[in-house]
């Protein structure tokens, strides 16, 4: 091999430094899944102080991510930990409230623990919500990773700084993609295929609201794309299959895909 390119790829290796081990974050995702929903938990613990431990254990390793981000946090690694273990009793709150409405919203859906253990769109959202709050905490890298996986596991893709409210249900899911700047309100359900993108925008653009809004109670049907920053759909709005949307509705819309009449010869 020729020796500057082997010196050139030596040096960008020193300057990256040590970045978050892809393994290691996959690995606390699922044990703090599985600390969380005992659906997802392949064992059954012996006793409290058998539970306790597991959970510690697993806490080291988002040390350990976050200590191999300290040159690029806001904080200590401790503290950025202690916020986001602080917010895990409201993150478990949303997702329970996530997994009730799916389950009432899904006719197929038999009881919350299949929900839990098996929707992609449950996964898919727990994902985001646990990314969510690692992003408000100003942790680089690791939420993207966390989405990413999320991503490869189901097919639907939500950028970790996408705002969502409560009782959210994406039904079958795979395809949804959901951008950085998205504002989805409470109630909202979502099928297939769905986008919520931006139009196409300058780099120097990348710090504005690049992604549509999402006003309560709206439902979005398969294939929908819904673009533009400055693009609200008002409450209790019906978005149709395959539609494209670039301007804002008022509440209460009923969007509908209609196919065109045949040309008459």
């Amino acid at each position: 091999m020729d020796e500057d390119f082997l010196l050139n790829r030596f040096n960008d290796h020193q300057r990256a430094g040590c970045l978050p081990s892809p393994k290691l974050t996959k690995e606390w995702l699922e044990g703090l899944l599985q600390f969380l929903f005992p659906e997802h938990c392949p064992v059954r613990f012996a006793s409290h102080r058998a539970f306790k431990l597991q959970y510690q254990t697993n806490d080291l390793k988002l040390f350990n991510l976050l200590e191999s981000l300290e040159d690029r946090l806001k904080t200590t690694p401790a503290d950025i930990r202690d916020a986001f273990e602080a917010g895990l009793p409201s993150v478990f709150a949303a997702l329970s409230e996530d997994a009730d409405a799916i389950l009432a919203g899904d006719p197929a859906a038999p009881d919350r623990t299949e929900v839990i253990s098996t929707y992609p769109g449950f996964y898919a959202l727990a994902v985001h919500r646990i990314a969510h709050r690692l992003c408000g905490l100003g942790v680089p890298l690791v939420p993207r990773m966390l989405s990413e996986i999320a991503h490869r596991e189901t097919g639907i893709e939500i950028h970790p700084g996408a705002r969502i409210g409560r009782r959210f249900c994406i039904d079958h899911g795979t395809g949804v993609v959901i951008g950085e700047t998205v504002e989805i309100g409470d109630d909202v359900k979502m099928y297939q295929g769905v986008t919520l993108g931006a139009l196409s925008v300058a780099k120097d653009m990348a710090r504005t609201k690049r992604h549509p809004t999402i006003r309560d109670r709206v439902v979005i049907y398969a294939g929908a794309t819904i673009l533009g920053g400055d693009t609200v759909i008002g409450e209790d709005s019906i978005i149709g299959g395959n539609t494209w949307i670039v301007k804002s509705l008022p509440a209460g819309s009923r969007e509908y895909y209609r196919v065109p009449a045949p040309v008459k010869r």
